[in-house]
């Protein structure tokens, strides 16, 4: 049981780590070097209450998606369209190493590739009711990177491959988030806002996929954690060779 910094409570009393480490207990040193220690940190800020044509045009775009897809007509455009929209993050980020260097990409990262990932996490907030902001993300999103690493183009490339993991588990959570949004979608019809149980499913659905984005365009070594919990509650797994 932590009994606070540098500290681990046992039944007998509070022992530094640093003392348990001398024992043989490397790993709660290791474990306490993780936490805190995530460099991508992502918020979103909630409204007191919600828009209702915001959830008239949720409403709207799935019913159109539905329609389309049912007869074939444009469900498949749709499902191109996310699927750019979640690798755009690697093939600029390849491209920008490619022709700048990767020096060069992480210093400017903040007036380029950062800015876009709050572009599309702002997108990503408002279709899912985690806020009522769009198009200004910086309202409302709260995208921080530290940007680090050691990068090539080759990596870039390959950073899709080493997330499919973290691709599977979103995708059979996706069903929950999306009845999360429906029932959010409902509940904003009829009082202006809905449960918090939904709210923090769907903000922590959007920052898991926050983390993989910042990942995929070559931000950051540190390999994304399988977590919905705030960035300062992360455990940091080893990235997959």
């Amino acid at each position: 049981m932590d009994g606070g910094e540098g500290v681990v409570e046992l039944e007998y009393g509070p022992i530094p780590l640093d003392s348990l480490a001398v024992l043989g207990y490397d790993r709660f040193s290791q474990q306490k070097e993780a936490v805190m220690a995530y460099p991508v940190s992502f918020s979103v800020r909630r409204p007191e209450k919600f828009r209702k044509s915001q959830a008239v045009l949720w409403i709207g775009w799935v019913v159109v998606v539905w329609y389309f897809n049912y007869y074939g007509l444009f469900g498949g455009f749709a499902v191109w369209f996310f699927a750019m929209l979640a690798s755009s993050p690697m093939l600029l980020a390849a491209m920008l190493i490619k022709q700048k260097g990767a020096e060069r990409y992480l210093a400017e990262a903040e007036q380029g590739p950062i800015i876009w990932l709050r572009h599309v996490m702002g997108f990503f907030s408002f279709m899912s009711f985690a806020t009522d902001k769009f198009p200004a993300p910086q309202d409302a999103v709260d995208l921080t990177v530290q940007p680090s690493g050691t990068l090539t183009v080759g990596s870039a490339c390959l950073r899709g491959i080493q997330l499919i993991p973290h691709v599977v588990v979103l995708v059979l959570l996706g069903t929950i988030f999306l009845i999360c949004q429906a029932v959010a979608a409902i509940a904003i019809l009829v009082s202006g806002t809905y449960p918090e149980w939904a709210a923090k499913f769907i903000r922590g659905y959007l920052r898991w996929t926050a983390r993989l984005m910042v990942y995929m365009a070559s931000l950051v070594d540190e390999y994304p954690p399988f977590s919905f919990d705030a960035d300062e509650q992360a455990a940091l797994p080893e990235a997959p060779v």
